[in-house]
């Protein structure tokens, strides 16, 4: 097993292209083939990583409007 995750490790794609791979699943407009050519290539670990970071930034992103929000009705 750990044969795997090793080789799994030693993907192609950096971790920006990682980031940008992400933000198109986000947006929902990746195309068939381009989704298909990230996913052999993405490396596990940076996806994880990239996942976590964008998370937290919509969070952050979502907790700002909503006290910007609250802050203009007052």
């Amino acid at each position: 097993m750990s044969k795997d995750l090793k080789e799994l490790s030693q993907r192609k794609l950096n971790f920006f292209q990682t980031l940008k791979a992400i933000a198109w699943a986000m947006f929902g407009v990746r195309k068939g083939a381009g989704y298909e050519e990230d996913i052999s290539k993405l490396n596990p670990v940076h996806l994880a990583i990239a996942g976590i970071v964008c998370a937290v930034i919509f969070v952050t992103g979502l907790v700002l409007v909503a006290r910007f929000a609250i802050s203009s009705l007052i």
